[in-house]
């Protein structure tokens, strides 16, 4: 099956309502089985598949996720080009709420997780250059489309993994933001680093939720729920025109 793209939905993002003519695929792969089932079906015209990453009922933390069934499940259903809708929060100035970033450069602050494929018996050991973590030639694909559905997008960053489930401190944010980190999330890695293990074209599309602790302009604002997902649904509101632009490229 010819899947023309993989769409990975985060926090706040467990459906794509235009998706039509809908089949469900449950693969259980060598690793086990993905986080819930894989949707596939037509958008744009072309076969699109989805996947909740967190589970359709959000079930799953970040820290439990199992990474590599959900990229081996999207592979085996035909998927060889995969973006990620990651839920973050904004470090710097041009990274505050309601935006949409496609970074191209990350850190990884986990730790425990399973981060490749290679520590099966008998498999072989793969060195992945990962110099540059989102497929260019994806990215480069995903600004395009922002800018012909004219649909704002932040073009550039760095993406900080850290571990959740809980956020992190002011302290913490600070060292980010002198590492280099514009936004921060929990499950941008092991993601990143198994799609390149199995050479599927990987780029995120990061939805900005909050600012992260202490970066906005009042540094004791306290997050909310409800203030998370209202600023998924509103950052949310060109993400469909985006798709259908990246889709018809």
């Amino acid at each position: 099956m010819m899947i023309e793209l993989a769409v990975i939905g985060g926090t706040g993002v467990y459906a794509l309502g235009e998706l039509g003519d809908v089949e469900t695929h449950q693969p259980v792969t060598h690793y086990g089985a993905p986080s819930g089932p894989i949707r596939v079906g037509t958008y744009a015209g072309k076969r699109v598949a989805f996947l909740a990453r967190h589970g359709e009922g959000h079930s799953l933390p970040p820290h439990r996720i199992n990474y590599r069934a959900n990229l081996a499940g999207l592979k085996a259903v035909g998927a060889s080009r995969v973006l990620a809708l990651n839920t973050v929060g904004g470090i710097t100035s041009h990274c505050g709420p309601r935006v949409l970033a496609c970074p191209d450069q990350l850190i990884d602050y986990t730790w425990g997780r399973i981060s490749t494929f290679c520590e099966e018996p008998g498999s072989e050991v793969l060195h992945v250059d990962f110099g540059d973590p989102y497929t260019p030639a994806l990215r480069a694909s995903i600004i395009a489309a922002a800018t012909h559905a004219c649909v704002p997008l932040v073009n550039i960053g760095c993406y900080g993994a850290t571990q959740g489930p809980r956020l992190e401190t002011k302290a913490e944010i600070a060292r980010m933001r002198r590492d280099g980190c514009d936004l921060v999330g929990m499950t941008g890695m092991p993601e990143a680093g198994l799609a390149r293990e199995l050479g599927l074209d990987y780029a995120c599309l990061a939805i900005v939720a909050n600012w992260a602790a202490g970066a906005g302009p009042d540094p004791d604002e306290v997050i909310t729920l409800q203030d998370v997902l209202d600023n998924v649904a509103a950052a949310m509101d060109g993400v469909p025109r985006l798709l259908g632009a990246l889709l018809g490229t």
